[in-house]
């Protein structure tokens, strides 16, 4: 490293800091907006308050990693090129391709961080943040005046389940509980016909026993060519170890690609695969926009260099703002692709990439007219 590429990483890496612990307290104040309230109201208290907080935290950091890098390497550059520092770097005869390469050093750092975080940090924090806001809400609804099998209790829940030819269905499912009420188990053949169904009040998967237990039920019996009863058998309790469905997977079908984790995103999309359900590509599009974000910080200082650099020469803010116009438009054109992906009008893993496409290729053609 040379006394130049120590004073650039300084000062930006100084500014970077400041701009993130800015922003991390913008998020902060939009948690505590959100989220507040409900907190109070299902009795948070001092620790759990604050854990609830630093848990939600890490979710948002990517979110403002590349805004962050943004404003700070258009400050910094900004300022060395007003004080002819870059001039004179150049009067040396050092190369812009060298006077950058700390830049992009930490621009690939910055992706393997938004890569760590997005597959590991970010869907503990999604879960962990949602598993405690549930305890809280279990733990609230408790000191009413409810009965146990309607804490945390989620209605008429439906899992189609192709592979192995089932369906479920559960008037209420108490996640407090982790049993569902009303439970009707349907066993198709391969033309989908229905073969046995299984009818319960209450049933649950035993992890111990590696199946599902019902209780107090009965099973049916039907002829799949005319759908007519040919049985019907009650029981007190039964086990069915080749019941293997998961009910966290059950409980995850309504709810929107943007509320899961990665990991939550993955199992739903194997399972949706096999059901070809219409719900797919929704889901594709919003995990593949999270692994293809990871390469947003390179495409963010691609963005900033030219115009932190050029933009100095006629006024400081038309480059900036010249930068953060692209930068919003990156961000209006991902919405775009993502909704082309969601229509199908493009596949899924094309709508998450095309958005660093194109400003890749913009970033090219501002670097070609730069030299």
């Amino acid at each position: 490293m040379t006394t130049f590429d120590r004073h650039l990483l300084r000062e930006w890496l100084q500014m970077l800091a400041l701009v993130l612990a800015a922003m991390c307290g913008l998020l902060l104040v939009q948690v505590l907006y959100d989220d507040f309230r409900d907190l109070r109201e299902f009795g948070a208290r001092g620790a759990v308050f604050w854990r609830y907080l630093l848990v939600t935290m890490p979710g948002f950091i990517t979110i403002v990693l590349p805004l962050a890098l943004l404003v700070s390497l258009l400050s910094v550059l900004g300022k060395l090129h007003r004080a002819n520092e870059l001039t004179a770097m150049r009067a040396a005869g050092v190369g812009f391709a060298r006077l950058t390469a700390p830049i992009w050093i930490v621009g690939v750092l910055s992706c393997g961080v938004a890569w760590w975080l997005n597959t590991t940090i970010v869907p503990w924090s999604v879960e962990e943040s949602r598993a405690m806001k549930d305890e809280l809400q279990f733990s609230h609804e408790s000191t009413k005046a409810l009965k146990a099998d309607q804490i945390g209790a989620v209605y008429s829940v439906a899992f189609d389940n192709p592979k192995e030819r089932r369906m479920w269905f559960f008037n209420r499912y108490s996640k407090a509980q982790r049993r569902g009420f009303g439970v009707s188990v349907s066993e198709l053949d391969p033309q989908r016909r229905e073969t046995r169904r299984i009818v319960a009040s209450e049933g649950w998967y035993d992890a111990a026993a590696k199946g599902w237990r019902f209780k107090a039920g009965r099973e049916l019996g039907f002829q799949p060519e005319t759908g007519e009863l040919v049985g019907s058998k009650p029981f007190a309790d039964r086990l069915v170890t080749e019941y293997r469905e998961d009910p966290e997977l059950m409980l995850l079908i309504d709810r929107k690609p943007s509320r899961l984790s990665l990991w939550e995103l993955r199992d739903l999309i194997d399972h949706l695969e096999a059901e070809q359900s219409p719900k797919l590509p929704a889901y594709q599009v919003r995990y593949y926009t999270l692994l293809a974000e990871t390469v947003t910080p390179l495409i963010v200082i691609a963005l900033a260099i030219p115009f932190a650099v050029t933009g100095v020469r006629v006024n400081a803010a038309v480059g900036v703002s010249k930068s953060i116009g692209l930068f919003f438009l990156y961000y209006v054109f991902t919405s775009f692709a993502v909704s082309l992906g969601n229509r199908q009008a493009v596949a899924p893993l094309v709508a998450a990439w095309l958005p660093h496409a194109a400003m890749g290729l913009l970033a090219l053609r501002l670097f070609a007219r730069l030299r």
